[in-house]
């Protein structure tokens, strides 16, 4: 196997560009290792600030300077492409459906799978080009028999093989990841970033969510859904406080919860359960987040998709850990148990299995099983 099946004869590469520093040295490396690279920034909103807010945001006319200029250094033709309105319908509108629902979507999943491996990737093929290039820290490697895997990026610290975990065969033989086989630090990508003469070397980098400039996701959503005032209750249903919106809260919140009352046993509570039909939050104490099982839906494989049950380990967050599970596909639904129990899993979000440092596919969480109940 070889982890470069991209380099066995130059390419047309289309480098995403966003502005920052990972983009821009991938795009570097492409170019270096003989590639013929086209830089592209995507505008992704409508109505782009000039100015980022230190590390929060991106798309703003900034970000397009800054990789513009990069892509000038690296001595590469640059064009800006404009895909506002499908990011808006598939990832912006996505995000406020789901936290409607009362489900904690990951809009970085959503963006690779539906703008940059689909939309962007589709109109790069359209174009001639043979495959995209990101920053993303993960590799793809080439097997014997003509098959792509997704692997973890050398450097675990830095992996982001679980946002990429919605990606197909198809999309993994023009995807391009200069990045993942890197063992380093971010101060050395810098480093090279510096030596390579990119201004974008100090830039910081983004954080949260990407179309929330100010990091004031409820004020987002309140400004989307409106304010709707509901009731906060323990357990056995017992109201001990009230919210503005169900939607500004996940499953496993701790802070903001702005309960006046304490718990009978002065011990923090936590969200355990959002219920948009009647606008209720339900809280109660950490040991009832434990979670035994889950269901998920809308799965992705990246490869054939697995026969029968299986042991894998699971990521369940894009920050997270591993954990061991078995897991099966019954039907058009995963069905994933855990062997140990787990905390904060959140309807909405992503599990996304491996074996070993491959990635196996992702799915939707839909449900969860805790210890105690069943949790829809």
């Amino acid at each position: 196997m070889t982890d470069t099946p991209q380099r066995t004869r130059p390419l047309r590469v289309l480098a995403a560009m966003s502005g920052g520093v990972d983009s821009a040295v991938a795009a570097a490396r492409a170019a270096e290792a003989g590639h013929d690279v086209t830089g592209v920034h995507l505008a992704l909103s409508a109505n782009p600030q000039s100015f980022r807010t230190g590390a929060r945001g991106c798309c703003t006319i900034e970000d397009s300077r800054d990789a513009r200029r990069a892509a000038d250094v690296i001595g590469i033709p640059f064009y800006v492409w404009d895909l506002a309105d499908r990011f808006r319908e598939d990832v912006v509108e996505d995000f406020v459906a789901e936290y409607e629902a009362g489900r904690t979507p990951n809009p970085c999943l959503r963006c690779n799978e539906k703008i940059k491996f689909a939309a962007l990737l589709d109109k790069a093929l359209a174009l001639g080009f043979d495959a995209v290039c990101t920053g993303h820290y993960a590799k793809v490697i080439l097997r014997e028999d003509g098959t792509r895997e997704l692997h973890r990026a050398s450097d675990m610290a830095k992996d982001q093989s679980y946002v990429l975990g919605v990606l197909d065969d198809r999309q993994l033989a023009h995807a391009l990841f200069p990045l993942g086989d890197t063992v380093t630090t971010k101060d050395e990508i810098r480093a090279e970033a510096e030596r390579r003469g990119l201004a974008v070397a100090k830039k910081p980098d983004s954080h949260d969510i990407c179309f929330i400039a100010d990091g004031d996701t409820q004020g987002f959503l309140a400004r989307r859904l409106g304010r709707a005032e509901g009731d906060i209750v323990d357990e056995s249903g017992s109201k001990i406080g009230t919210h503005e919106g169900a939607y500004g809260f996940t499953i496993g919140q701790r802070k903001g919860l702005r309960i006046g009352t304490p718990a009978p046993d002065g011990k923090p509570r936590y969200v355990l359960d959002i219920s948009p039909v009647d606008n209720t939050v339900t809280v109660g104490p950490a040991a009832s987040l434990d979670v035994t099982a889950l269901t998920a839906i809308r799965p992705r494989w990246c490869g054939a998709a697995p026969t029968g049950p299986g042991t894998y380990t699971a990521q369940l967050r894009a920050h997270g850990g591993e954990t061991e599970v078995t897991a099966e596909l019954v039907g058009e639904e995963l069905r994933v148990r855990f062997t140990e129990p787990v905390r904060g899993v959140a309807p909405g979000q992503a599990v996304v299995l491996y074996d070993g440092t491959r990635v196996v596919g992702s799915a939707t969480i839909a449900s969860t099983e805790r210890a105690t109940a069943d949790v829809a």
